[in-house]
């Protein structure tokens, strides 16, 4: 083999593990939204609202079994929450608040938290437990909701 021949499959060999190590170290894109960050996490408020504001109805009707639904549509959308933030995502359409990057380990684990007690509820209205849900129920907009909304969301203006 020539000096010539040793050089380029060397180059290319240096190439391949250039490309190799640049793919394997870039973040995976997020697979689903419209690429705009702070419309994609309103749409998912939005949704997590619609859904509290249905179980709530439900628990009102006496429908226990039917808050599983809304409780595990909950408990999926917390665990995206801290996706939908990242640095550098705050703006003046967003009522976020800077708190959120400054204290994130606090931000995160309030994100967990909303999941850990929708599944709990999510357990509950399955097995038609309607003690444990009242329960749940009792404290959920406080504990669950209230943990991320009170230190890092802007309160919405009064009317």
């Amino acid at each position: 083999m020539t000096r010539r021949a040793s050089f380029h499959r060397s180059m290319v060999l240096v190439a391949v593990i250039a490309a190799t190590a640049t793919a394997c170290t870039i973040p995976p894109q997020r697979m689903v939204g419209t690429g705009d960050v702070v419309v994609d996490r309103q749409r998912i408020m939005k949704l997590q609202g619609a859904a509290f504001a249905d179980l709530q109805e439900k628990f009102k009707a006496g429908n226990i079994a039917g808050i599983a639904v809304d409780a595990e549509v909950l408990s999926i959308t917390a665990l995206q929450i801290p996706s939908l933030f990242p640095e550098g995502s705050l703006t003046e359409a967003s009522r976020v608040k800077p708190e959120v990057w400054q204290r994130w380990s606090e931000f995160e684990a309030s994100a967990k938290n909303l999941a850990i007690w929708s599944e709990r509820l999510r357990d509950a209205s399955k097995a038609k437990d309607e003690k444990a849900v009242a329960d749940i129920m009792k404290d959920y907009g406080r504990v669950a909701c209230g943990s991320c909304h009170t230190p890092f969301r802007v309160p919405p203006p009064r009317s």
